[in-house]
């Protein structure tokens, strides 16, 4: 009855296995290390760097624990893993002076970092420590303020360059479109012209309100001005672009489980778990960049270092300091992309995909069709300064979905496609508040959630063992395979665990339990009612899973409503109270199902089972049912009595005196015979 087919016990050692390989690596630690990062877009880590790395080290004679390089993803790095803090710092100052020839304009980002101490062979396998989030491991805190009037100025911008091609598209000839201050001044020379240019403004950009007014030079001029509506909207926009814009760039530069939410009507909370360099922290904030589209100057594109600027253009540099001279006046900015990818032409040629938005595709289609056969510019503004991204020339009249060319390999096309997918900054922002949680405060934390967690497990322990006996060992057990496979399959997501995660594990540790209490009741149960142990195992695991399922369907619905809602530290709580609720249905459950089966199902004559005291009440007179007197509508209950009462009947039938003699024929109508009914046949 109680056996478990092979397989079953063949599922429960994998997970075992997988539980404690995953779990391993969150015990070895971290050591620290010192973490190469490419300083701008357009620099990229490569084997010649590592090279660099390498040869610094040996010529200082110093011997790290490891050295590894990792470009597997978009944020490729070196990590140099050493022994001592000490030792740490000097390589810090060692690659820092190395790497960067000019400390003005440093190509790569050398910053302190902590790396997982776990050997070779678990790291080979994915098996990673759980991320620590900001009140266990430490990090930073920046509090930044957006530049409400560069997100004006910015939009005004886009809605001069808009005016602009509005009046050319409507053949209405314009003394020159300007941004002053607040305001799109448009000059005309006739006032009825300028009257029909504010009518044709007016309807064509209708998000500012125009007006005409004398200019002070003569003539007319058509001023545009936000109202207060549309002002209010602009800067709500401008603060949701930032929070997406820098959840792209921060969560692509690989830092775990960031922070990033809103404060305010003009303010961003950001949050770098495990980043203990602020130098490190504010670069990863100050690599939120602005991206724009522009002409390049068609007859020098590529000047020599010492030639004069000529008015109208601006110089850039592109890719090893190369010069690129572009136009001033801005085609689109990034805000008009909607999506980059990369991809290949009909030459099979690597390119990147754009789509814009229907006023960027305005923008390209009226520039394009006036300069086909000329370069157009991408620039990647970052921390101020603009570098090229890519000249490509204009083949043909471009709409909202175009492609750019020119890329020397696949990765090249895939890294630009990700630069302008990321987005730009609708607006500055500056680094009012900072603040650095330290690593001692966040191990008191560790240390404090650790011995909730020990001393919850064992005040279990001790009950369970006392009140169920062996029944309680096996619990104990399961409970102890649920911790197990939480923890490792927190490892495995990668996720972020916290304080009130930690009182999650917790929670998740008496939720289980509970699955465990049910099922030793209901054995109990059954035994109180007089089913056998065999029996009693089986109905009470069969009869008791219908009850822990609704429970912890409850509770998983409850769970995925804050994971769904919530934010910081509460989505942090549901989602290891959401994994934990699953871990226990099948350790609770499965597993110790399979260890009781195993203990007490090839035992074919078990007389009693180690689970307690199971109390009787005593006997009822004349209770017909079975002795106990429990609830009869149980199966067991009306098993055992049926079970009894046939016993009984045989019992009787064995006892009762055989009959002897002839058989004697009575009729109905003899005397002391019963009357016969009317209509009844002899």
């Amino acid at each position: 009855m109680n056996r478990y087919p092979l397989w079953k016990y063949v599922v429960m050692l994998v997970a075992l296995a997988i539980g404690l390989v995953y779990t391993l690596p969150n015990f070895f630690g971290e050591a620290p290390a010192v973490q190469v990062l490419s300083g701008k877009a357009t620099v990229k880590l490569d084997s010649t760097t590592l090279a660099q790395v390498e040869a610094a080290l040996a010529s200082s004679q110093i011997k790290p624990s490891a050295v590894t390089f990792d470009n597997s993803s978009t944020n490729a790095n070196i990590r140099v893993r050493l022994t001592d803090t000490d030792t740490q710092l000097r390589v810090k100052d060692l690659l820092q002076k190395s790497l960067n020839a000019d400390p003005t304009d440093p190509q790569f980002i050398v910053a302190l970092n902590l790396q997982s101490a776990s050997p070779g062979w678990l790291t080979a396998l994915h098996a990673l420590p759980m991320y620590l989030g900001l009140d266990l491991r430490g990090g930073v805190h920046f509090l930044l303020q957006v530049d409400m009037a560069g997100a004006l100025n910015k939009k005004l911008d886009s809605d001069s360059s808009d005016a602009r091609t509005l009046l050319r598209d409507k053949n209405i000839r314009d003394g020159g479109v300007n941004r002053v201050n607040q305001s799109v001044v448009v000059n005309f020379a006739d006032a009825d012209v300028a009257e029909t240019a504010r009518k044709q403004l007016a309807t064509g950009i209708n998000e500012l309100q125009w007006s005409t007014q004398p200019n002070p030079a003569g003539g007319v001029q058509v001023v545009g001005t936000f109202t207060p509506a549309v002002q209010k909207t602009v800067e709500d926009s401008a603060t949701k672009q930032n929070l997406t814009t820098l959840h792209n760039r921060v969560n692509e530069l690989g830092v775990a489980e960031p922070v990033i939410q809103q404060q305010g009507a003009d303010r961003i909370v950001v949050e770098l778990p495990g980043v203990q360099d602020t130098a490190k922290a504010k670069d990863i904030i100050g690599r939120t960049a602005t991206l724009e589209a522009r002409l390049a100057d068609p007859v020098n594109t590529h000047p020599n270092p010492n030639d004069p600027v000529p008015p109208g253009d601006e110089l850039f540099t592109q890719g090893a300091q190369t010069p690129v001279l572009l136009r001033k006046q801005i085609i689109f900015t990034g805000d008009r992309i909607i999506d980059a990818s990369s991809g290949f032409d009909e030459h099979q040629r690597p390119s990147v995909n754009i789509r814009l938005d229907s006023r960027g595709g305005r923008a390209v289609a009226s520039v394009s069709r006036d300069n086909i056969g000329k370069p157009m510019a991408m620039v990647l503004f970052e921390k101020g300064k603009g570098e090229v991204l890519t000249v490509a020339t204009i083949q043909s009249e471009l709409g909202d979905r175009f492609q750019i060319t020119g890329q020397p390999t696949p990765q090249a096309a895939a890294d630009l496609a990700l630069l302008l997918r990321a987005g730009s900054l609708a607006a500055p922002m500056d680094i009012i508040e900072e603040r650095t949680i330290g690593p001692s405060l966040g191990a008191d934390n560790i240390k404090k959630g650790f011995h909730s967690v020990v001393w919850g497990f064992a005040a279990i322990a001790v009950f369970m063992i006392a009140y169920y006996m062996l029944f309680g060992v096996i619990s104990m057990i399961g409970l102890s395979v649920n911790l197990l496979l939480l923890i490792s399959l927190l490892s495995m997501l990668q996720a972020t665990l916290t304080l009130p995660g930690i009182a999650a594990i917790a929670l998740a540790l008496g939720m289980a339990i509970d699955a465990n209490v049910l099922i030793n009741e209901r054995v109990r149960e059954e035994l109180r009612h007089g089913a056998p142990p065999q029996l009693a195992i089986q109905n009470g695991y069969s009869h008791a899973w219908a009850t822990i399922l609704d429970s912890n369907v409850t509770r998983l619905i409850a769970g995925l409503a804050l994971l769904a809602f919530g934010s910081g530290p509460v989505r942090g709580f549901a989602v290891v109270h959401c994994i934990g609720i699953m871990t226990s249905m099948f350790s609770a459950v499965f597993f110790s199902r399979g260890l009781v089966n195993l203990w007490y199902g090839g035992k074919k004559k078990l007389k009693s089972l180690a689970i307690g005291q199971v109390w009787r009440p005593a006997p009822v007179e004349g209770d017909a049912a079975f002795p106990g007197h429990g609830d009869t509508a149980t199966d067991t209950a009306q098993a055992v009595a049926a079970t009894r009462a046939r016993a009984a009947a045989k019992a009787n039938a064995a006892n009762a005196p055989a009959r002897t003699g002839k058989p004697v024929v009575r009729r109905r109508n003899d005397p002391g015979s019963a009357p016969r009914k009317p209509g009844s046949s002899r």
